[in-house]
């Protein structure tokens, strides 16, 4: 029997895991996130499961190490909160889902794009007031639009797909392109100063590195067209808040769908509807009309839900086994 401490869990986490797990691992379920703080509370685990806000260390590896554990499994695709170096320094494995679901995130982004241009919540809370005047709910097309697709992973490529189903234009900038798929769907690849220069609407589909962090700037803002529409439901850093914020102010960018968010951890996945928010930068955001966030969902679909937890599971199985981990999730 396979001993797992899994943190920062929600009800929707313990119940697919628990449906993939079978009778060969024990769960212990947490529902605060992993730090060197509470690395202890692995004790007599052999593996540790964690998502996108704990915050794996060199000091939070230490402790897992020093208590025997072998194994940090990530139960998302982005792995930025761990020390990788000191995991590998230390002889932990770290693994993560890096394609639970690239249709949910992909289709997530478009459903963002799609409520923000017609104005669908808009309208929505005023039906339900008995409001059924159509004053300001003018919208916009997507179709005729030209998309900048920033990242052509699996999601970028779905999404870039997604939208050629609109008949847009569909640009797309990536450091390892493969021109065999853009030809196939009719996808153009450009510079990314083209693409910013180009587009009506700029999508981020890449991961937090180093070299990604802020992507989205006041410079590369002030390449964009005047009134572009901006989606991000990779990951927050990719977008400097601030710079974003006086974008909006200023009319440069004309509407913002976001599913991640530069300071999230503490806040998105709670319920802080009884509290005053401390975030300025957050509570700025959510004043304005022209700008939509949803609480990191895009993954929280059936199949997403279920592929994390069998590729989860395959991978600390195979601890145990000695096998070889699912392809492409070992770091």
């Amino acid at each position: 029997m396979t001993e797992v401490a899994v943190y920062d869990t929600k009800p929707y986490d313990r119940e697919f895991l628990t449906a993939a797990g079978g009778k060969e691992i024990r769960w212990h379920f947490h529902e605060f996130r992993l730090s060197a703080e509470t690395a202890p509370v692995a004790s007599g685990a052999q593996a540790v499961c964690v998502f996108v806000n704990d915050i794996v260390d060199a000091a939070c590896v230490g402790k897992l190490a020093d208590l025997g554990v072998k194994l940090i499994a990530l139960r998302c695709a982005g792995f930025n909160n761990v020390d990788l170096k000191a995991a590998k320094a230390r002889n932990v494995l770290v693994v993560r889902v890096p394609a639970y679901s690239p249709h949910a995130v992909a289709e997530h982004a478009v459903a963002l794009l799609l409520t923000l241009c017609r104005r669908t919540h808009r309208a929505y809370n005023r039906v339900r007031e008995l409001n059924f005047s159509l004053n300001g709910l003018v919208g916009a097309n997507v179709h005729g639009k030209t998309v900048g697709v920033i990242g052509t992973g699996k999601i970028g490529r779905i999404a870039a797909q997604i939208f050629r189903g609109f008949d847009a234009t569909v640009l797309a900038y990536d450091p390892f392109p493969s021109a065999e798929w853009a030809a196939q769907h009719g996808i153009r690849y450009s510079a990314l100063p083209e693409l910013l220069a180009a587009s009506d609407i700029v999508t981020l589909h890449l991961p937090l590195l180093p070299e990604t962090k802020h992507l989205i700037n006041a410079t590369t803002l002030a390449q964009m067209k005047r009134g572009v529409m901006v989606l991000n439901t990779s990951r927050g850093k990719l977008i400097e808040t601030k710079a974003l914020i006086h974008a909006l102010k200023t009319g440069q960018v004309g509407g913002v769908a976001l599913d991640v968010y530069e300071e999230e951890e503490g806040i998105f996945f709670e319920d802080l509807s009884g509290q005053v928010l401390q975030d300025d930068q957050l509570s700025r955001l959510l004043t304005f009309p022209n700008v939509l966030i949803t609480s990191h969902q895009a993954f929280l679909t059936q199949e997403g839900l279920s592929e994390i937890a069998r590729v989860t599971v395959e991978n600390i199985l195979k601890l145990e086994s000695g096998g070889k981990f699912a392809e492409g999730t070992s770091l």
